[in-house]
């Protein structure tokens, strides 16, 4: 039977991982396709000196990949946004099907691409872009069919993930264990997108689409990052029985979706808190099948590449079936994407954890009791602690009932103009999933 041909442009972590895992495993993966995937082309800035790839085409050029006649395949590995996108879309238009790992290019062109991939009746697979070697995309497409998705929540960055665990464990300062993420590669020099939540949101995004089936809003996300935790409030939160995880939440409402990424107090039972270290999960839910998890590695060489490879065997399976795009792009047909807005993070409700800073004066929780009651918000329980700092401050730590943002900002605003309240009241929402 004809091979399916393949270029691969970016020959980095993913990149290597790719060729490696398909060579290694061609026979199985040849099985499963039920034809030959060789792979043709590849194109990096530089040859790579420890990976074989004797017997495939090697250039610097990405472009002569999507302009390859002898390319049916396009794997775009590179990451970024305007390169990689000129690229996709030069091969779409040269009607290539195209595999990418890349979050960011799909939240924030994947309308776009998508467009000119019906246009040109060829498919655009991102598996990998999201939750590495999770198969969360063709559980949400396909899997769950038969869903109106309710809810999605997720652990979608290992490296925040692996910071928020060692700040548990060990008790280490934020700063501490970013050098040490940082050591062992999980984080970049750079490492905004992951400790911001960036990288978080635009996974959300996509995630988000394939569940409600809406157009892409990363612009609409809201987006809260861990640097400015402390491990005072991840030792309250323990102590209180839960844990802080960095969590994107998508949710419908009846006028809109959540489309949020903010540090989260997660109640220790759930499966959610128990997730460590750099691994991720995502918990959907789904008004016939209830709560399903998904948990495994989101990065890494092939732990991504099993991902990017399942993709390419979609493809071939499609091109031998003569499917033009036999699953829609973010699972619902084009005419049948919802026009559902993104809540603004005011109207979003979520219970809270509180702590505020006051000074040892008689009657300061009373007051600040008042503050939450006046703005109908309900206390859950109270912890007041011994100064920490010496400095003759005592912490209040809150839980509040759910309720809408708004009214807890309008509460933390009157309780910061208090004259015994010093600094900043920090503020962490709080979740509880069902099942």
């Amino acid at each position: 039977m004809k091979p399916v041909r393949v270029g691969i442009c970016g020959l980095g972590t993913v990149g290597g991982g790719t060729v490696n895992v398909l060579r290694r495993n061609l026979a199985a993966i040849t099985a499963r396709a039920g034809c030959p995937i060789e792979i043709v082309q590849v194109a990096s800035r530089s040859q790579p000196e420890t990976l074989d790839i004797t017997g495939i085409e090697f250039t610097t050029d990405v472009f002569a990949v999507a302009n390859n006649p002898n390319v049916d395949v396009v794997v775009e590995l590179m990451g970024g946004y305007d390169v990689a996108r000129d690229l996709v879309l030069k091969a779409v238009n040269n009607g290539k099907h195209v595999v990418t790992a890349n979050k960011a290019l799909i939240a924030v062109y994947g309308n776009e691409i998508f467009e000119a991939a019906a246009s040109n009746k060829v498919i655009v697979a991102y598996e990998a872009a999201v939750a590495g070697g999770i198969p969360i995309i063709k559980s949400l497409r396909e899997g769950l069919a038969a869903n109106k998705i309710l809810g999605v929540a997720g652990i979608i960055n290992g490296t925040g993930n692996f910071i928020l665990t060692e700040m548990r464990d060990k008790g280490r300062d934020f700063a501490d264990v970013l050098a040490e993420a940082q050591a062992l590669g999980y984080a970049e020099a750079d490492p905004t997108f992951d400790v911001e939540g960036i990288d978080a949101a635009h996974k959300l995004t996509i995630l988000a689409s394939a569940a409600f089936g809406v157009p892409l809003q990363f612009d609409a996300a809201f987006t809260e990052g861990i640097s400015k935790l402390s491990t005072v409030d991840v030792s309250h939160a323990q102590e209180l029985g839960y844990r802080i995880k960095h969590l994107g939440i998508a949710r419908a409402q009846s006028d809109g979706i959540e489309l949020r990424v903010h540090p989260t107090l997660v109640p220790q039972s759930q499966m959610l808190a128990k997730v460590d270290g750099v691994m991720n999960a995502v918990l959907v839910e789904g008004d016939a099948v209830g709560t399903t998890l998904y948990y495994g590695r989101g990065a890494g060489a092939e732990a991504t590449a099993s991902a990017v490879i399942a993709d390419v065997v979609d493809i071939a399976r499609a091109i031998h079936s003569d499917a033009e795009v036999p699953v829609p792009y973010l699972g619902f047909k084009a005419e049948s994407m919802a026009d559902l807005k993104v809540l603004p993070i005011e109207e979003v409700v979520s219970g809270y954890y509180l702590r505020i800073q006051a000074k040892d004066h008689p009657g300061v929780l009373a007051k600040v009791a008042s503050i939450l009651s006046d703005n109908h918000i309900n206390i859950e329980s109270v912890m007041q602690k011994e100064s920490e700092e010496q400095n003759g401050l005592i912490p209040m730590i809150m839980l509040t009932h759910t309720v809408k943002e708004k009214q807890i900002n309008e509460a933390i605003a009157q309780i910061e103009a208090l004259d015994d309240v010093v600094g900043e009241v920090v503020r962490i929402r709080v979740e509880c999933f069902k099942g």
